[in-house]
């Protein structure tokens, strides 16, 4: 069981770095994050690309947390 959660994680961690890797940067700089924060949090993520890759980081990110815990919990 541990060693089948141990190749689960490394899979979701080569998951993870691929997507966070393939987004596109969305920082303005500093006059955005002072007038358009709320745009950043509140917007779209879109129903193409990075809407997808966002979704993938998403799932990959709590699939990593849920099988590090569980790999703790068995240990």
């Amino acid at each position: 069981m541990r060693v089948f959660l141990m190749i689960i994680q490394v899979i979701t961690c080569l998951v993870l770095i691929g997507s966070i890797l393939l987004q596109s940067g969305k920082n303005p700089g500093l006059s955005g994050s002072i007038s358009g924060g709320a745009e950043q949090i509140w917007g779209k993520q879109g129903k193409g690309y990075e809407g997808m890759l966002s979704r993938v980081t998403s799932i990959g990110a709590a699939l990593f947390i849920i099988v590090a815990i569980a790999l703790v919990a068995i240990q």
